[in-house]
């Protein structure tokens, strides 16, 4: 997969997702929270107008309780055929006495004895779906909705409480009162109930017909509510369906009247529209990713990605040997322009270390071509050297003998050994050949002394290192004194190294001449001699084979001689 899409799939995972799951769930527990607020809210509203519908109905039925048991009516419906005369009427007429009464109808077990403003007839009241209900509660009152005594229809709603009326001593029954109440008392009830707007609040009774409804649209309509039917358990007192073809919350509890439920409507769209806001604020916080992650990629991924992308066309390119430097159209001024001119910067370098090394190996091939040309044999020279050791032997000329096996012994270290590392032992027989050379040629004008610890021998260094130090000594500092010169070569231990200092007795030199010999790039010493190895090849093979901490270190002073320090580590082969 390209970076730019795993950038892509990781603002997705981490950004976008994120935002759109906090906005699901927040809107989904701020709507659950509202539904339960609902809930809850229209609970206590409903038990709060059953208490209200008690307390008003229960003034009713006091005024009946209270009336059924007077001597003029328990004796009115025992009398055969007894005619209410004006005085018994006003007392009826006192005794059941209330704002809410619109009329009333007291019965005999056999017809209507008195009716106040306008009651119904005793067949019409046997005729009444009400009526064996009636009968059946044994004087206790019953009460029949709007829309359940039809009167919703006629458009003079009414709510009837219904009662038979027992012999107060012998508990026979003797009679029957029919009480016609206003619906101003349910009005006035439901009316008192809080709600939200649009909601409703209805008293519907077991067999599903609406009794009363705060809009007073629905009263007597016939519902389905699944809480009606038998063995329906829900438990929670509410539930979600559809009502009137609209998705609602239906929350329900049965009455202190055993035949009616309160029933509250809320639609959906209520509850849900205090939710909007959280709802809205989530799609513009999606939206708002959205944006981000396109800016985000338009105007950093896509810089990033073209970057990288450029940086590694860049290497290919290298891996080819083509060092073109990366351009770049836009300055972003991050650590992609570091990338790049990094990249630009070690592509320069890398050119012009191809150009040093091809340089370095075109002066190599010459410098080899060179050392071909002026190979001779070894063979033929220690043949030449025996030649001229027999002539000076057979002539009595020692001097000539002992230089000649001198110059071969010397010779032959320096040409025949192959090996790079060669025993202290060795290295400083070479010096003492070397010495014993250059005494003839000095004339004895000096004398050397080497001191090499037995324990010491066999420690293994770099050969030719202290040959070429002794040759600088002679030339620069022997050679110009006109007293004996004298040279010491000591070797001696460090806790893990080994000095070896060469000491001469010549002049010496000053702090200007000893600070020449050291240029400010470490290892580039210059030559005691232009033609001779010189001591910055010492000190730079020595650097070279052991590291750094190791080489060459010059102390001198004008008057009192120079001292050379070489250190080398310890070795055994």
């Amino acid at each position: 997969m390209k970076l730019r899409r795993k950038i892509l799939l990781a603002i997705i995972l981490l950004v976008f997702i994120p935002v759109i799951l906090m906005g699901a769930v927040s809107y989904y527990s701020f709507s659950k929270s509202m539904e339960d607020k609902s809930i809850n809210f229209y609970w206590i509203s409903l038990q709060e107008s059953d208490r209200n519908l008690k307390y008003a109905l229960n003034e009713i039925t006091t005024i009946s309780n209270s009336a059924i048991t007077q001597p003029v009516i328990q004796q009115t419906l025992k009398m055969q055929n007894f005619v209410v005369d004006y005085e018994n009427k006003q007392i009826i007429n006192n005794q059941i006495n209330h704002p809410m009464i619109n009329s009333f109808g007291l019965y005999s077990n056999d017809r209507l004895l008195y009716q106040y403003n306008e009651s119904m007839s005793f067949n019409d009241l046997k005729m009444q779906s009400w009526y064996e209900a009636m009968k059946a509660a044994e004087g206790r009152p019953i009460w029949v909705g709007p829309g359940e005594n039809g009167s919703a229809s006629t458009g003079k709603p009414v709510l009837i409480q219904a009662r038979l009326i027992k012999d107060y001593y012998s508990l026979e029954d003797i009679g029957a009162l029919v009480i016609y109440v206003k619906p101003d008392i349910l009005d006035q009830v439901f009316w008192e109930a809080a709600m939200l707007k649009q909601g409703d609040i209805l008293l519907v009774n077991k067999q599903g017909k609406i009794v009363f409804d705060k809009s007073g649209e629905h009263i007597g309509e016939q519902t389905q509510f699944p809480f009606l039917a038998d063995g329906y358990s829900n438990g929670k007192g509410y539930y979600v369906d559809k009502y009137l073809n609209e998705k609602s919350l239906i929350t329900y509890l049965p009455s202190h009247n055993k035949e009616w439920y309160l029933v509250a409507i809320t639609p959906n769209k209520l509850i849900s529209t205090e939710s909007v806001s959280i709802r809205n604020i989530a799609i513009i916080l999606v939206l708002f990713s959205l944006i981000s992650a396109f800016l985000f990629d338009r105007y950093f991924v896509r810089r990033l990605v073209r970057s990288i992308i450029g940086s590694v066309n860049g290497m290919k390119r290298v891996q080819q040997g083509i060092f073109i430097p990366i351009t770049s159209n836009v300055k972003t001024e991050d650590e992609t322009d570091l990338l790049i001119d990094g990249f630009n910067r070690m592509s320069t370098q890398i050119m012009e270390l191809i150009q040093q090394v091809q340089t370095e190996q075109a002066r190599k091939k010459e410098a080899e071509l060179q050392a071909l040309v002026a190979q001779i044999n070894p063979h033929f020279i220690y043949n030449s050297l025996e030649s001229i050791n027999s002539m000076a032997v057979l002539q009595g000329n020692r001097n000539i003998s002992k230089m000649v096996i001198s110059l071969g012994k010397l010779l032959r270290i320096s040409i025949s050994e192959n090996q790079e590392l060669i025993p202290l032992s060795m290295e400083l027989e070479h010096v003492r050949h070397y010495l014993d050379i250059q005494k003839f040629r000095f004339e004895d004008k000096f004398s050397y002394e080497i001191e090499l610890p037995e324990s010491m021998k066999y420690f293994v260094t770099q050969k030719l290192i202290v040959q070429p130090i002794v040759e600088n000594a002679l030339y620069h500092a022997i050679e110009q004194m006109e007293d004996n010169g004298f040279i010491s070569i000591v070797v001696r231990e460090d806790v893990r190294d080994i000095l070896i200092d060469v000491s001469d007795n010549g002049p010496g030199f000053d702090q200007a001449t000893l600070l020449s010999l050291w240029s400010k790039d470490r290892g580039n010493l210059k030559k005691y001699r232009e033609n001779g190895v010189g001591l910055k090849n010492v000190h730079e093979r020595l650097s070279i084979r052991f590291g750094g901490y190791y080489g060459i270190l010059i102390c001198s002073s004008p008057g009192f001689g120079s001292t050379i320090r070489i250190r080398i580590p310890k070795i055994l082969p």
